[in-house]
């Protein structure tokens, strides 16, 4: 079973082969790939690499972890599962809602009334 981990504060001058290049020393590397931005093409500083198995996944960020790469200290751990749903501003599955508190808002109608 293949194990993704991230890589940040990379530099923009990091490829993918590079990316791939440098986790391959510590084992097989199933994909490498550097996050672009869609509208410029530059990299984001970021990336993903996926390793053929947790014991290599867990010693290429022991061995690559604050290491200096351009001048630049990469961030090595592994990739956290992507959050369901996301979007920009309130809406969620559950359609837009306001404060889920119950001590504050519009209370219990009238100007100003409710508890605060």
């Amino acid at each position: 079973m293949s194990v993704k981990i991230y890589v940040g504060n990379l530099p923009y001058s990091v490829t993918d082969s590079s990316l791939e290049s440098n986790f391959a020393e510590f084992g097989s590397v199933s994909s490498a790939k550097v996050m672009m931005d869609r509208e410029t093409g530059r990299s984001k500083g970021f990336g993903f690499v996926e390793m053929a198995s947790a014991e290599l996944a867990q010693a290429a960020i022991t061995g690559l972890n604050g290491v200096s790469v351009d001048g630049r200290a990469i961030v090595v751990n592994l990739a956290r599962p992507r959050e369901a749903g996301g979007g920009a501003g309130g809406y969620g599955a559950g359609g837009y809602t306001a404060s889920k508190r119950s001590d504050v808002g519009y209370g219990t109608g009238g100007y100003g009334g409710g508890r605060y």
